[in-house]
């Protein structure tokens, strides 16, 4: 597969970081806290928040995002920008005693670059305020959140010295600090290059066979990686199959077997759904915490989402 098709289904892909939009709506159901200084955050919060340091003016999102004047009267193409909801944190970002978020945010403005940015919110005076923003970079692929101490890391598959803009296969964790005069980034630690290695150890749920048709949670469909083998449940069944990496980024997947017990029809046509999807799939990436393997069909290039078994 050349750097065109490679440039395609990650484009495809980064579409898909839009349903964590839609996630926040179960989250405005959370009940409001009292706004005191010492009030927990809640995603509802981060989703409805003011955030600077994005573009000249700040913006402020509804129910996680926020679509600013076309470029062009009555055209199209527009800024937009969402709260990425699967990836965040809370915590003394501070070190002042008291609870402040990570949250990370994407930003488009109508081309072919998304950009990621973290953002620090906390309280003062009782309101939630953004206390910093910072740039990631532009298609970065975000893969984990975690809070070391008072650092906020941030693990990711970026652009390397001599990866197209399209295709970034450099593994690194970035870290910022929260200063008083906002989110200082220290000294990225570079982890490797991108590979079939990075989806072992975990075993992954389908939630989504685009980024607009959610998977039913039940019955079950699941993917592991084991060296150069991958397997799961497929719904009814158990699945088994054969892995390989033609390039960073590419795959190619089977023969796939399985077991042949029977189910009902509606996890059967599911489990046949899923098989067909799987033996087409070209490539994979990370999306806000979400293993995304994209496939061909018809139209061009669809994307599985699996979410990473909890502990």
């Amino acid at each position: 597969m050349n750097r065109t098709t490679g440039e395609k289904f990650l484009a495809i892909g980064m579409l898909a970081l839009v349903p964590a939009v839609a996630a926040c709506g179960s989250d405005v159901r959370e009940r409001a806290d009292d706004g005191s200084p010492a009030a927990a955050i809640s995603r509802a919060q981060a989703a409805n928040a003011t955030y600077e340091g994005i573009y000249e003016d700040p913006v402020t999102l509804e129910d996680g995002s926020w679509e600013g004047e076309p470029h062009v009267p009555e055209g199209a193409s527009r800024p937009s920008v969402w709260l990425l909801d699967r990836l965040w944190l809370k915590g003394d970002l501070s070190g002042d005693g008291s609870e402040e978020a990570a949250v990370l945010l994407a930003e488009s403005s109508g081309g072919s670059g998304s950009y990621s940015y973290i953002a620090a919110m906390g309280r003062r005076d009782g309101e939630l305020v953004n206390l910093g923003t910072a740039l990631i970079g532009d298609r970065v692929q975000l893969r984990a959140m975690r809070l070391s101490g008072e650092r906020i890391e941030v693990d990711v598959v970026q652009g390397g010295p001599d990866d197209a803009a399209c295709c970034p296969t450099q593994k690194a964790t970035r870290a910022w600090s929260l200063q008083p005069d906002g989110l200082v980034e220290l000294p990225p630690q570079i982890t490797g290059t991108l590979s079939i290695a990075d989806l072992a150890g975990v075993e992954w749920r389908l939630t989504h066979f685009s980024r607009d048709d959610p998977a039913p949670a039940d019955p079950e469909i699941t993917f592991v990686v084991e060296g150069d083998q991958l397997s799961g449940s497929s719904g009814c069944n158990r699945y088994f199959g054969g892995i390989e990496e033609a390039s960073t980024g590419e795959l190619s997947l089977g023969p796939l077997g399985g077991t042949r017990m029977a189910c009902p029809e509606e996890a059967m046509a599911l489990e046949t759904r899923y098989l067909e999807a799987l033996a087409a799939t070209v490539g994979y990436s990370f999306l806000a915490g979400r293993l995304a393997l994209t496939y061909t069909v018809e139209e061009g290039f669809q994307t599985l989402l699996f979410d990473p078994r909890q502990p």
